[in-house]
């Protein structure tokens, strides 16, 4: 009976042995985390006690999965802005600190969604499977990292490619008041990069739900979301959205550009971002300035604005050009936001009610736009033809407010007029019907060899689009030469005039007998 138990004793004993091993060997790991009380909640932002670690422009998490971004660190408490629906929060509400800052999910799986600015589908296109994960806030590329900007960005815009010409990397300007047209140009832009090796990145803050589904559903009509992302905040979104929202787009845009690849952005538009950032400065306390906004509201668009580049080619050569867009009030271009916007970019397209009304759509003013970069980097073939043009164009505007007054014109005065009024109506273009290279330069070469200038003025938009169906004849050799060649030749010039002056043989009046 005793044989038994001492039989069992050694096995008791080594497994008490290996249990009193393992306990002696085993360390409690304890993970401080730091957690703090709500004490105020307001429109878009909340008061957090209790975080004494916290840092600038990290994540907190609230109750019900909304997160938050330390915003004002304080000595005895932070101003959060919250980045979600926050009805549910009050005073007393426990707040966890996450250790990380703002990220949004980057790489090739965000092609052709809808996502917000955190990276949560809009779509209903199923969860976004992205690759990465980068900062919306990241530190712009150094000087040295840059290169020049020498390729040009097509439009398929006439009055941009030949007139205010934009490069890939530049960062160009679009404003006018509201209703004149610029969602629709930056669009336009973007149609255009199809089959051009362009990736895009539509960003739309503060905007309405219906103007977001109708962007999106024309470059779904066009097959362009393929190669587009689309950034949303609506206008019923928290300002914090709307607020992190343009920095959210460019990193999804930056990770593109550090991959070799050529990327448009558009914000549409910083006006909404600007008035989101008042917003949420005024709650917080921030001392206003000049029209109430905060003393560095001009430091958010600039260290937007230069992360906008184009790389070295030992870092893969890959640009970031940004179309940012601003709304201007009864044409005051000198307010606040309008001319920060114009000192930090490269450039501005400024778009005029007048000409709105008048029906001259794009409605480009060509007097008050300029490109300071966008000119180096455009081809040879629009050179050649845009100083002419502009000089003539510029000519027939002053000539025509002069010959409101009803005086009575010379000759030569009223042929500068009618050239020029043939100037503004080849520019003329319908929305979402961009123009191929070849097309515009056989137009617009048609034009100052004054091809037009017997076309009747109600038969114009017939005879550009002969011209346009004209372009297709354009030998192989001369269509590549205008895209690589440095410098129009007289030979191709003289072969597209002809090509030109052959179409629109049909067209012009019949000398009377």
């Amino acid at each position: 009976m005793n044989a038994e138990p001492e039989r069992l004793q050694p096995v008791f004993d080594r497994a008490f042995a290996g249990i009193r091993q393992v306990r002696e060997a085993f360390t409690p790991q304890l993970t401080p985390q730091e957690v703090g009380t709500i004490t105020r909640v307001a429109t878009g932002i909340a008061k957090v006690s209790g975080l004494p670690g916290v840092g600038f422009d990290e994540l907190v998490a609230f109750p019900g999965e909304v997160l938050g971004m330390a915003f004002n660190v304080d000595e005895d408490d932070i101003g959060v802005v919250l980045l979600g629906e926050y009805w549910h929060l009050h005073a007393g509400g426990e707040v966890q600190r996450t250790g990380r800052v703002m990220d949004v999910a980057v790489g090739d799986g965000v092609l052709g969604r809808v996502i917000d600015p955190l990276g949560r589908p809009l779509d209903g296109h199923g969860p976004v499977i992205a690759s990465q994960r980068l900062p919306v806030e990241r530190p712009a590329a150094a000087i040295m990292d840059r290169a020049p900007v020498t390729t040009p960005l097509q439009t398929g815009l006439k009055v941009v490619d030949a007139l205010i010409p934009i490069g890939r990397g530049q960062r160009e300007l679009i404003l006018g008041d509201r209703q004149t047209g610029k969602t629709a140009l930056a669009l336009d832009t973007i149609l255009n990069q199809r089959d051009q090796n362009v990736l895009c990145v539509y960003c739309a803050i503060g905007q309405r739900a219906s103007a977001v589904a109708k962007a999106v559903a024309i470059l779904r009509e066009k097959g362009a979301m393929a190669y587009t992302v689309v950034v949303v905040t609506e206008g019923n979104d928290p300002a914090g959205l709307a607020y992190i929202a343009p920095y959210a787009a460019t990193s999804i845009a930056e990770s593109f550009m550090e991959a070799g690849r050529d990327v448009l952005i558009v914000y549409d538009d910083l006006t909404h971002h600007a008035r989101a950032y008042r917003e949420l400065s005024l709650l917080l306390r921030r001392p206003p300035g000049r029209e109430a906004f905060p003393g560095d509201i001009f430091y958010i668009h600039s260290r937007l604005l230069e992360r906008a580049t184009h790389l070295r080619p030992e870092l893969g050569g890959g640009s970031l050009t940004a179309l940012p867009i601003i709304e201007t009030e009864a044409q005051n271009l000198s307010a606040y936001i309008p001319t920060n916007l114009i000192s930090i970019t490269d450039g501005q397209i400024y778009l005029s009610p007048a000409l709105f009304e008048l029906g001259v759509l794009p409605a480009v003013d060509v007097g008050q736009s300029v490109s300071r970069v966008g000119g180096k980097a455009q081809r040879a073939a629009y050179r050649a033809v845009a100083g002419d043009l502009k000089l003539a164009y510029a000519q027939f505007e002053e000539l025509e407010t002069f010959s409101r007054f009803g005086a009575r014109l010379d000759e030569n005065t009223r042929t500068i007029i009618e050239h020029g009024r043939r100037i503004r109506a080849c520019l003329k273009q319908p929305e979402s019907a961009p123009v191929s290279v070849p097309a515009q330069i056989t137009v617009l070469l048609a034009l100052t060899a004054n091809l037009f200038d017997d076309v009747p003025l109600d038969q114009m938009t017939a005879a550009e689009q002969t011209v346009i169906q004209a372009a297709a004849e354009i030998p192989a050799d001369v269509s590549e030469r205008l895209k690589t060649a440095e410098k129009l030749s007289d030979a191709d010039r003289a072969t597209i005039i002809e090509i030109a002056r052959q179409a629109l043989a049909g067209r012009l009046p019949k000398p009377s007998p």
